[in-house]
């Protein structure tokens, strides 16, 4: 997820303008509603948030110096264990081996059933995002080093194959048929890969569009639609066909969008940002879409998981203390915080 690319006041003052003119002629009231919030706290910090939905379980990893993969009950949001010593920024779990993966280096891998940490497994880069592709079984490491992808298998817990996406990746999205798609963050581009031959077919061109640094991306697999987020110099989604990368339409979204998703039981894209906010856009058809409401939830909200089987979003945030006086200007697509309350982390749920 990181890093972010500085532009200097100006980019910081356009997305900050951007976002304004979102809050002023985008809907606040909507279906959606924070339902729950759990203040957990805990130590260290928080980046990628996942979801075991056949098992009900929220996974939330906490990277400080006493790193830990929290675990949590999805429905209550209740604590459901840890794993001790997993100072990752990310988790993903393959639903049929009931294995999980974390991104530490070396890669851990875990029982979901025991929480009992099963191997270590050897990768290059730096692991960042991952990502399940239920496709074939296959759990994909996105790293902002070369090799840009490594793909593991789920069940079996060995390196697969390395790929050089041709830039530094940030979301991955499976299309479930043998295709991936990946935000290329620093190329303005998404790459579409063969999912069973490891190899990219193919690069969409986005630099027309005039965007950099991007970060979530999200797919309609039914009616093949892709959902490409930008953070500069304003924020935006890029709305495409995912099969020749056409661009159908733009919309401004918040500030520094993260993680996102898309939901084929509303028809909804769904993004998080640090701002505080929740964009949904209604796909009203393939070609058709609204911004059918903007919700606020806390500051530095970023990051988010929907739960299918409910329909609802978790997002995580800190409380944040004033932004010290001395503080260095914001790094473009970045709004500004202070300090982290202590003991203050908490998890939202959200829905209708």
């Amino acid at each position: 997820m990181r890093p972010f690319y500085l532009r200097g006041l100006l980019a910081a003052g356009i997305a900050m303008l951007a976002s304004i003119g979102l809050a002023q002629h985008d809907p606040t009231a909507g279906p959606y509603k924070v339902l729950k919030t759990a203040k957990v706290g805990g130590e260290g910090g928080f980046d990628y948030i996942s979801a075991d939905v056949e098992g009900r379980r929220l996974y939330v990893p906490r990277n400080g110096p006493m790193g830990q993969l929290t675990v949590y009950n999805l429905d209550t949001l209740e604590p459901a264990g840890t794993i001790p010593n997993v100072k990752s920024g990310g988790a993903i779990v393959d639903p049929k081996s009931h294995h999980g993966f974390s991104t530490t280096k070396p890669i851990t891998m875990w029982d979901t059933n025991t929480l009992q940490v099963i191997k270590t497994i050897d990768v290059d880069g730096r692991p960042d995002g991952i990502m399940f592709d239920p496709y074939n079984e296959r759990v994909w490491v996105l790293s902002h080093m070369a090799p840009y992808a490594t793909v593991i298998d789920g069940k079996e817990g060995t390196v697969v194959g390395t790929i050089d996406l041709g830039g530094q990746p940030e979301q991955a999205v499976s299309n479930g048929k043998g295709t991936v798609y990946v935000n290329i963050m620093d190329k303005a581009n998404v790459a579409v890969v063969d999912a069973k031959k490891l190899t990219v077919t193919g690069h969409y061109d986005l630099s027309s569009r005039n965007v950099d640094s991007g970060s979530g991306l999200s797919l309609d697999a039914k009616n093949h639609v892709l959902f490409s987020y930008w953070r500069v110099p304003s924020s935006v989604v890029v709305i495409m066909n995912a099969d020749n990368g056409n661009v159908i339409t733009t919309f401004p979204t918040d500030t520094n969008v993260d993680t996102v998703a898309f939901n084929p039981a509303t028809m909804e894209a769904i993004s998080t940002a640090a701002r505080g906010s929740i964009v949904f856009i209604k796909e009203n058809s393939p070609t058709s879409f609204a911004v059918e409401q903007r919700l606020q939830t806390m500051p530095g909200a970023r990051t988010m998981v929907l739960d299918t089987k409910t329909n609802r979003v978790l997002t995580q945030a800190f409380e944040y203390g004033p932004v010290p006086a001395n503080a260095p200007p914001p790094v473009a697509g970045r709004p500004a915080f202070g300090p982290p309350v202590p003991g203050s982390f908490t998890i939202l749920m959200v829905g209708k």
